[in-house]
């Protein structure tokens, strides 16, 4: 058996914050704003993850008003989320998303993103797509105020 879940995220750019996106740490004046390190393809991961086996989403999980989460390293809420559909009985198959950001451009991060991501899911680069897209200076994104990304994952039945 398969299921399919999508998960979206959006950050306000913001100063004096690391900008992580990936678990990869990225060059840039400013850093995305929230209540963990705003990791917004991890947390559209995470999101696609939870939809799939219709088990809520990252805000019910990780609470914002929980502070053992403030400022957390979203990589742990990904391999918590990852421990919870293998108990499921399920693997990723593929997973495809992307990151929408105006700047700084991704490209040259994603290669370690997909390291990173495969070193926590445990599947083959080959299963994993991230690609950069701009917004064409149009709407928050493009602005440059903020970040988004989304995500579209297959789970398959062990």
């Amino acid at each position: 058996m398969y299921r399919i879940g999508i998960g979206y995220d959006i950050h306000k750019l913001t100063t004096g914050r690391d900008l992580i996106i990936g678990g990869v740490k990225i060059t840039h004046e400013k850093g995305l704003l929230g209540h963990s390190d705003a990791d917004v393809l991890i947390h559209a991961i995470i999101d696609s993850l939870l939809g799939a086996l219709a088990l809520a989403d990252i805000g019910t999980l990780f609470p914002d008003t929980d502070p053992k989460y403030k400022n957390i390293d979203s990589t742990i809420l990904l391999k918590h989320v990852y421990e919870l559909i293998k108990t499921k009985g399920y693997e990723i198959e593929n997973l495809d998303s992307n990151i929408i950001a105006q700047q700084p451009k991704m490209m040259p991060y994603i290669p370690k993103m997909k390291e990173v991501l495969c070193g926590i899911l445990n599947i083959d680069l080959d299963k994993i797509s991230i690609k950069a897209k701009t917004k064409e200076k149009l709407d928050a994104v493009g602005q440059e105020l903020a970040i988004e990304s989304n995500a579209v994952v297959l789970l398959k039945k062990v």
